[in-house]
């Protein structure tokens, strides 16, 4: 059994099985991923600490839940369900612009290389919705990770289902859990549950979120991305960032009413994957050293960056400190408040 270390953060996300064709590089074929995985890096450069919440199938290799806890991360939170689950991912990046995630045959015989047999049968992803009332095999149980967890004071909650984002905020609220971050799900940011999304947002203090699940929540409402803020903003969270991959972050402070633009670190890139969960973890370890939002927005935006130069979930935690800090000090000049 793993030990009880005192915990200063929880993160829940998804475990995945990933299969990856990078911008540049070799494949990266069946290997450690997920939502869960890719904030607890971001936040694992800056900061230790962290457990983590998860629920995967018995399939899942048991080397790569010894591995987290090698790497100083507290597993006792990852639920492992009695049956086998399929958690494979597959992303092909034909260029540093472009991401497809569907039809792997044509991707690997583009590249003049062999399909793998163990991505047989994989199920591409769809447009499906999240349910209300049925939980799935990945929705978070209070009864999956130890009480005392609820003894850390922050979290971040990586895209999950819609019942797991709803339950987790209150019940985290009742430990010592002060500062909650979330990533939504594109299973619930459609018109569908446009009704459904205030009381998300009134359970949290930092609501991340890409462009494209953003316009997808206020498809025939608004097209303007300030506006959509404001709007989420006025709903009762106070911080509102908008990840626009390449082309950086939008924060608007729903307290000051301000705006700033920061412009995305111009790195390498080699495997965009993961880059917005590493992204949030950066942000959750800067926002509760100092509770500045845009110094938050500066640190997860570095932690993306380093993360997106090598191939796989953990190359960013052989950073160098001073390398990471560099980058944050480049990059403080050219945010712009607007």
């Amino acid at each position: 059994m793993d030990s009880a270390p005192f915990l200063r953060y929880i993160v829940a996300g998804k475990l995945q099985r990933d299969f990856i064709l990078p911008v540049v590089g070799k494949a990266a074929l069946d290997v450690p991923g997920g939502s869960l995985i890719y904030a607890a890096v971001g936040l694992r450069i800056w900061e230790d600490h962290i457990g983590l919440i998860a629920r995967i199938g018995e399939n899942y290799p048991q080397e790569w839940l010894e591995q987290l806890f090698d790497l100083g991360f507290d597993r006792r939170g990852i639920r492992i369900v009695p049956h086998e689950t399929d958690a494979r991912y597959f992303a092909a990046y034909p260029d540093h612009d472009s991401r497809a995630l569907k039809n792997p045959v044509a991707h690997f015989s583009r590249l003049g290389l062999p399909f793998p047999k163990s991505l047989l049968g994989y199920n591409e992803p769809g447009n499906q919705l999240d349910s209300r009332t049925q939980p799935t095999d990945v929705t978070i149980r209070m009864s999956d990770f130890p009480t005392d967890y609820l003894d850390a004071t922050a979290a971040h909650l990586a895209p999950l289902d819609y019942l797991s984002h709803t339950l987790l905020p209150p019940a985290l609220r009742q430990g010592h859990v002060t500062t909650i971050t979330l990533d939504p799900s594109p299973g619930y940011m459609t018109p569908t549950f446009w009704d459904d999304i205030p009381a998300i947002l009134r359970g949290i203090n930092v609501f991340h979120c890409s462009e494209e699940k953003l316009c997808s929540l206020f498809q025939g409402r608004s097209s303007d991305l300030w506006e959509m803020a404001e709007a989420l903003s006025a709903w009762g969270c106070e911080l509102i960032v908008i990840k626009r991959g390449p082309r950086g972050q939008y924060l608007y402070d729903g307290i000051g009413k301000k705006r700033w633009r920061i412009p995305a670190y111009p790195a390498r890139v080699v495997d965009p994957t993961g880059a917005g969960d590493v992204f949030c973890g950066g942000f959750l370890a800067a926002f509760r050293k100092s509770y500045d939002p845009l110094e938050a927005v500066l640190c997860g935006n570095i932690s993306a960056s380093l993360s997106i130069e090598g191939c796989g979930a953990y190359y960013a935690l052989d950073t160098l400190a001073s390398l990471a800090q560099m980058r944050i000090d480049s990059l403080r000049e050219k945010a712009v408040k607007v």
